[in-house]
C-alpha cells in the first residue's frame, strides 16, 4: 500500500514538474516572443510608479499581454528597479525584453511632447511639438514668439500637465547678447545672467534642460562645450595657419560662420580669408562691418551705407588690417573646423552667385565679372547692396 502512495505521490511529483517546466517555457516565450501591438505607441511611467503598477498599464494599453509575466521577467532579469520616469515609444511587436529595454535605458523620453527654445539670429521661438506614435514623427502644436506675443493656450496648459522635455536650440551665427535676451524671456527658467558671455564662447547646438534650471548654468554648459570643441579641432589643425592661438581661430570662424551658411562652402570661404592675411591684404568682409555698427544687440535690418563702410571702428575689415579684436558671433563646429582645416586654394574674392551659394575668383578682374553678374541678379530681383566680399 505505501508503496503504491509513493509511487502515484512521485507520479503526480513528476506531472507537477512537467507542467513547471511547461508553464516556465510558455512564460519565457511570451516574456522574449513578438508582443501583441499592431502599431507603435506611448508608454508613461508616473514618476515614482511601482513595477507592479507599470507592469498594468502597460497591459491595459495593449503593450504586453499578461502583467504578472511582465514583473516576474522584470524580476528575474534584475531591471525591474531600474524604471526610469517618462514618456517612452514602444514600437509595434515589441516584445516584453524590449518594453522592458525601453523603460530602463535612462536618457531623455522618446515620446510624449517636448518644447523646443529655438534661438536664432534674428528672433527666438518657442515650439512645442508631440510625438505622433503611428508615424514617430513629431507634429508641430504650437509656435510663437516669446518676445512678441503672450503664451498662447495649448503652451500654457501643456506646462501645467507636466511630462515635458525641454530643449534650448542655439542657431550657428547667434550672438551672445543674443542668447542672453532670450534666456531671460524663457518662462521655463530661473535666476540671473550677471553678465553677457564673451563673443564666440557659445556652442550652437541642442541642450536638453530641467524646468526651473538656472539660466546662468546653461550658459556654462554652452560655453564649456565651446571650450572643448575648440581645444579638439585646435589639436588637430593644419600647419601654417596664420594666426597664433585658438581664440585668433575663433574669430576666423565667426567670420566664416557669419559669410556662408553651406556647410560645403566653408572651408572655400575659410581659404579666401586665409590666403588675404597671409598676402597683407584687408580682409574686407561685411559682416566684421555690420558687428561694428550693433555691437551684435540685433540685426541691422538694412543694407549697408558707404558711410558704414568707411567708418573706422575696430571690427570693421575694411579699415584695419587682419582681425578683428574678437569674434562677431557664435561660430557652430563645422566653421571651427574650416577656420583650422581650411581648403587649399588661390582664392582671394568670393560674391554671392544669386543660388545661395557664392562665386569664388583669384584676381580681381575675374572677381569684378563675378560681381557683374550679381549686380545684374540684383536689378532684376529689385534688390542692392551685400552679397560682395573683397574689392
Amino acid at each position: 500500500m505505501w508503496r503504491s502512495i509513493a509511487s502515484n505521490a512521485l507520479t503526480l511529483f513528476i506531472v507537477l514538474l512537467v507542467a513547471l517546466a511547461g508553464l516556465l517555457a510558455w512564460g519565457r516565450q511570451e516574456f522574449n516572443g513578438p508582443g501583441p501591438l499592431t502599431e507603435a505607441i506611448c508608454v508613461k511611467v508616473e514618476k515614482g510608479a511601482s513595477l507592479s503598477e507599470v507592469s498594468r498599464t502597460l497591459e491595459a494599453q495593449g503593450a504586453v499581454s499578461d502583467a504578472r509575466i511582465f514583473r516576474i521577467g522584470a524580476d528575474y532579469s534584475g531591471k525591474g528597479q531600474g524604471l526610469k520616469f517618462g514618456s517612452y515609444l514602444v514600437p509595434e511587436g515589441a516584445s516584453m525584453v524590449q518594453v522592458l529595454d525601453v523603460l530602463t535605458a535612462g536618457g531623455a523620453s522618446t515620446c510624449g511632447r517636448e518644447v523646443n527654445y529655438r534661438i536664432g539670429v534674428a528672433k527666438a521661438e518657442i515650439v512645442l511639438r508631440e510625438l505622433d506614435p503611428a508615424t514617430n514623427r513629431y507634429i508641430e502644436v504650437v509656435k510663437f514668439d516669446p518676445a512678441a506675443e503672450a503664451a498662447p493656450q495649448p503652451y500654457v496648459d501643456a506646462t501645467l500637465a507636466g511630462d515635458l522635455r525641454w530643449q534650448v536650440t542655439l542657431a550657428e551665427g547667434v550672438t551672445s547678447w543674443m542668447v542672453v535676451e532670450s534666456l531671460k524671456r524663457a518662462d521655463f527658467l530661473e535666476g540671473a545672467v550677471d553678465a553677457v558671455p564673451p563673443e564666440g564662447s557659445l556652442a550652437p547646438d541642442g541642450y536638453e534642460v530641467e524646468k526651473g534650471g538656472a539660466r546662468a548654468a546653461l550658459l556654462t554648459a554652452m560655453q564649456d562645450k565651446q571650450t572643448r570643441i575648440l581645444a579638439d579641432l585646435w589639436a588637430s589643425r593644419v600647419e601654417g595657419l596664420p594666426y597664433d592661438t585658438p581664440e585668433e581661430a575663433l574669430i576666423m570662424a565667426s567670420i566664416v560662420e557669419k559669410e556662408t551658411g553651406i556647410a560645403a562652402e566653408r572651408k572655400q570661404v575659410a581659404s579666401v580669408f586665409i590666403n588675404r592675411l597671409r598676402a597683407g591684404m584687408r580682409l574686407q568682409t561685411d559682416p566684421t562691418v555690420i558687428y561694428g555698427v550693433t555691437k551684435g544687440e540685433g540685426v541691422l535690418g538694412r543694407g549697408l551705407r558707404q558711410s558704414e563702410l568707411r567708418r573706422a571702428t575696430p571690427w570693421n575689415t575694411y579699415v584695419i588690417q587682419g582681425l578683428p579684436p574678437t569674434p562677431i558671433a557664435n561660430p557652430g563646429r563645422l566653421s571651427i573646423e574650416a577656420a583650422l582645416n581650411p581648403d587649399v586654394t588661390e582664392y582671394l574674392f568670393f560674391v554671392a552667385d544669386g543660388s545661395g551659394g557664392h562665386a569664388f575668383a583669384k584676381t580681381l578682374a575675374e572677381h569684378n565679372e563675378n560681381v557683374a553678374r550679381w549686380r545684374a541678379i540684383e536689378a532684376q530681383q529689385g534688390t542692392e547692396g551685400g552679397g560682395v566680399q573683397g574689392q
